[in-house]
């Protein structure tokens, strides 16, 4: 179970899914099925399009507004990117960074990343760093090689004070959408490795207080046994995010610490 001194958070991702009205029914229902003594966070980022629409739809609840994106630049010549100042115009106050998939298919560098979460922190937008192994390099057992590289690139140049809200997730790539799922017993390895790496850079206190996420296909059926874990301090959902009922079941889980 995660330190009671670290709020859990279950942050939904929605990617490339929904137009507006179907995104703001969802966030409505999400909203609406919320026990009202939750004492954990939850976020949602749906895609830029919509976020004026969720952010509407949640008024008056505390479920966090996220961006599943953010530029490096304040603003100018930079056609089809977002500023940090025009997602937190949209109601933002979290921007994901980093995601695998912004990795893999857009090919953004550790360099790209660190220049998003600088451009964040300095909008006063909490970055969520998403960080993680392919298939391969896990195999190949370089993934704590990896997760280092990604962290120390990520935090470069960025002071503990800076980074102080900070939110890492872990995804390993290889169990998303592959069918292979990371067991709780690996993802809280990695989560143990991540809080280490995060000694050494900002030091005890700070890598005692970071959240770390796991991300990589969490579902209804296993977030219970993942959330038991003690490094684990909450989940990036992805697909089940998209169904109210199961997000809800997600949201709610039941996590007995692991004896």
């Amino acid at each position: 179970m995660a330190s009671h001194n670290r709020i859990p958070m279950i942050a939904g991702n929605w990617k490339m899914h929904l137009v507006s009205k179907e995104a703001a029914d969802l966030a409505a229902a999400i909203k609406k099925g919320l026990d009202p003594a939750l004492k954990h966070e939850v976020l949602l980022a749906p895609t830029f399009t919509n976020l004026h629409a969720v952010h509407a739809a949640l008024a008056g609840s505390r479920v966090i507004l996220s961006s599943q994106d953010v530029a490096w630049e304040e603003k100018g010549a930079f056609t089809g990117a977002v500023s940090p100042s025009q997602v937190k115009d949209a109601g933002c106050t979290h921007a994901i960074i980093g995601h695998s998939e912004r990795r893999k298919i857009f090919l953004e560098t550790d360099a790209v990343v660190n220049l998003k979460v600088k451009a964040a922190i300095k909008n006063g937008i909490v970055p969520v760093l998403c960080i993680g192994e392919t298939l391969e390099e896990r195999e190949s057992g370089r993934t704590f090689k990896v997760l280092e590289t990604q962290l120390n690139g990520a935090f470069a140049g960025i002071t503990a004070a800076e980074a102080s809200k900070a939110v890492i997730a872990y995804e390993p790539v290889w169990a998303i959408g592959t069918g292979k799922t990371a067991t709780p017993a690996q993802a809280q390895e990695a989560h143990l490795f991540v809080r280490g790496q995060m000694e050494k850079i900002y030091g005890k206190a700070w890598a005692e207080a970071v959240r770390v996420l796991y991300g990589g296909s969490v579902k209804a059926e296993n977030v219970d046994e993942l959330m038991a874990q003690p490094d684990i301090d909450g989940a990036l959902v992805g697909g089940e995010s998209l169904k109210a009922d199961k997000f809800l079941r997600v949201i709610h889980y039941q996590a007995a610490p692991v004896k």
